[in-house]
């Protein structure tokens, strides 16, 4: 139980929220690219910095950051849940073993499914999209195992990690969870703003018949690559955002742990 309700996972959960919160600030505007080239098949341009300058341009200066307070806030919210539960769950299950790759990802996925039923209370009425949702629960389980994975590794080979170690490794895992999700992040995105047609079988928003429906459109519409509109904008936007979050988020448990004076307990 002291495991569970301890500092060292405050502190965790805290600086978890401050990095994803500055982190998704700085990249914003990367990711309404992503949007509008994802459901937008009238938009002539075809890379992000045309698309938006095209925003700007049409809409104004800050275009590029609206729907920014609502990400912010429920951005806070649930990586703090997300944080708290993967740093007290790992605390519980290793119990001063080192973690292994399989229990990152088994952790990583049960924290993330819990902070997705947080995130998601009270709004489901207005939830398109979510058995793909559920199935993005991957995503972030990927990215930790990677994370967590490829910082041991370096841990082995050096005492501690640098800002520009954290800043890469914290880069690549989320460009390989970002890939391999990115198809039903499409989906996700068609369902909720997207002009589509329903599976006339099955006219439930987000079920698992209307999924593989509009992916078998997409495909024979746009070929497979049409399921990867707006990766460009999708990884750079996410890439830089996990980097410098992952980067914020070591310096400062680090800085906490150093200023109170205590050692953080956590295994690598």
């Amino acid at each position: 139980m002291s495991s569970v309700l301890s500092y060292e996972s405050l502190v965790h959960a805290v600086a978890g929220a401050v990095g994803s919160v500055t982190a998704m600030t700085v990249f914003f505007p990367l990711d309404t690219a992503r949007l509008r080239l994802q459901v937008d098949e009238k938009r002539k341009s075809k890379t992000t910095h045309m698309v938006l300058l095209e925003i700007i341009k049409e809409e104004g200066l800050l275009a590029p950051y609206r729907g920014w307070f609502p990400v912010i806030s429920s951005l806070c919210c649930s990586n703090f849940v997300y944080f708290y539960t993967f740093n007290s769950l790992k605390a519980v299950w290793v119990k001063g073993q080192h973690s292994t790759t399989g229990k990152d990802l088994v952790v990583g996925f049960v924290a993330d499914a819990f902070h997705q039923i947080i995130r998601d209370e009270g709004i489901l009425a207005l939830w398109n999209g979510t058995f793909p949702s559920l199935l993005l629960v991957f995503n972030p389980a990927i990215q930790f195992m990677f994370y967590e994975g490829l910082k041991r590794q370096l841990l082995k080979k050096r005492m501690k990690l640098s800002s520009l170690d954290v800043f890469i490794i914290g880069a690549i895992a989320k460009a390989i969870a970002t890939t391999a999700t990115y198809p039903m992040q499409t989906i996700q995105s068609i369902l909720r703003f997207g002009r589509h047609r329903l599976n006339p079988e099955n006219r439930t928003l987000g079920s698992l018949r209307n999924v593989l429906y509009l992916l078998h459109q997409r495909v024979k519409r746009f070929g497979i690559m049409g399921l990867y509109k707006g990766l460009e904008a999708k990884l750079l936007q996410t890439v830089l955002t996990a980097a410098l979050m992952f980067l914020v988020y070591e310096k400062l448990t680090a800085a906490t742990f150093t200023i109170m004076g205590l050692k953080s307990a956590r295994k690598h």
